[in-house]
């Protein structure tokens, strides 16, 4: 039972640090990317969609995103979405696909952005240390049950205690290069 709660709570740590990275991965780095659209949503066909299920997108240039829709009908309503989603980026069309420029960011918003990948890096660790608390409970829980050592649940306490620290040094490397990546000129 023991190994099935810290095989458990290392795949659950595994999915925060997973998240968090995705996360990061959204924050404009003055780089063209389709990471920052994905979680976009467009009105289409009278449901919202993502942008995914209705636009390809290519990177012809560091700085320059194209958005392809499938369905040329949709055009004004994914370039409505971009503008409406605040990121910044002033789309033009040419009737067939929509070109999104990435302007170079300034230092005070490189700044600005630098403070959010660190707040996004502190979610992903509370993540990871909720998932180590929810095991310990679980741990705990087995040891009143009884059948199970005292030293058996203080290995699987340190097992789990060392599993929380790698996940938290993987979301602190992440971090650190999203941060070093913003502050490239």
């Amino acid at each position: 039972m023991i190994e099935l709660v810290i095989e458990d709570a290392g795949e659950q740590m595994r999915s925060a640090v997973d998240y968090t990275r995705r996360e990061f991965s959204s924050v404009r780095t003055g780089r063209a990317s389709s990471s920052l659209l994905e979680r976009l949503t467009v009105e289409a066909y009278g449901v919202e969609m993502r942008i995914l299920e209705l636009a390809s997108f290519g990177v012809p240039e560091a700085r320059l995103l194209v958005v392809t829709p499938h369905d040329a009908a949709n055009l004004n309503a994914i370039e409505r979405a971009i503008v409406n989603s605040n990121m910044g980026l002033t789309p033009s069309n040419d009737g067939r696909v929509i070109r999104l420029t990435f302007p170079p960011l300034t230092e005070e918003r490189r700044r600005d952005l630098s403070r959010v990948v660190g707040a996004m890096g502190e979610d992903g660790k509370q993540r990871v240390n909720a998932v180590r608390r929810a095991a310990r409970k679980d741990l705990d829980q087995l040891e009143s049950e009884g059948g199970v050592s005292e030293d058996d649940i203080q290995r699987a306490e340190a097992q789990l205690d060392a599993l929380k620290n790698s996940h938290v040094a993987m979301i602190d490397q992440a971090q650190t290069n999203k941060q070093q990546e913003l502050m490239e000129v």
